[in-house]
């Protein structure tokens, strides 16, 4: 009697994309409505509290790539699925939180925006103060405040995609390798 191949088998159907949708979206709308939970606040929900819903982001895509394991048992899932859910999962958190950012942006309106560049421009001129030993040109310096009051929403939108895609895929990543045995 010929022994069942004990390598690598594929997820159960559809399983890699259902686990990546139901994580990815899930974190997402975390995300955003973190981000609509702090501007009705009185906070920025632009600013540096995103970060606290963009944490889940990873161990979302950890705990799909778990499940996924749980699921493919007594097989192993594979690297190519480990990774595809893990990724799938961040990349649709980021668009999904991007996403959130336009249409905060647009829906809390210029006001808002404003506020965000204001405190940006408080904190660039902050580090350009506390750095004196750090020899930055002026020219580099006035260009720095330049960017920061040009900043706009489709600007923040492209930094909150790239800060919680790379910010996911640093876990993702090696626990997809780890948890494809």
């Amino acid at each position: 009697m010929k022994e069942p191949d004990k390598r690598e088998v594929k997820a159960p159907a559809g399983a890699v994309r259902r686990l990546a949708l139901q994580f990815g979206m899930g974190v997402g709308i975390a995300c955003v409505l973190w981000m609509v939970g702090l501007q009705l606040a009185g906070d920025n929900g632009f600013g540096p509290k995103q970060i606290l819903a963009q944490l889940l982001v990873p161990l979302a895509a950890v705990a799909a790539e778990w499940l996924l394991r749980q699921e493919a048992k007594p097989h192993k899932p594979g690297l190519r699925n480990s990774l595809g859910v893990g990724m799938l999962t961040v990349l649709l958190a980021a668009l999904l939180s991007a996403a959130g950012v336009l249409g905060l942006g647009y829906g809390a309106g210029e006001r808002a925006v404003a506020r965000h560049r204001a405190e940006v421009l408080e904190i660039v001129r902050a580090q350009q103060r506390e750095n004196p030993q750090v020899k930055v040109p002026a020219a580099m310096r006035e260009q720095q405040v330049r960017q920061v009051q040009q900043l706009t929403v489709g600007d923040m939108a492209t930094s909150n995609f790239l800060q919680v895609l790379v910010l996911g895929l640093v876990l993702a990543v090696p626990a997809g390798i780890f948890l494809r045995e």
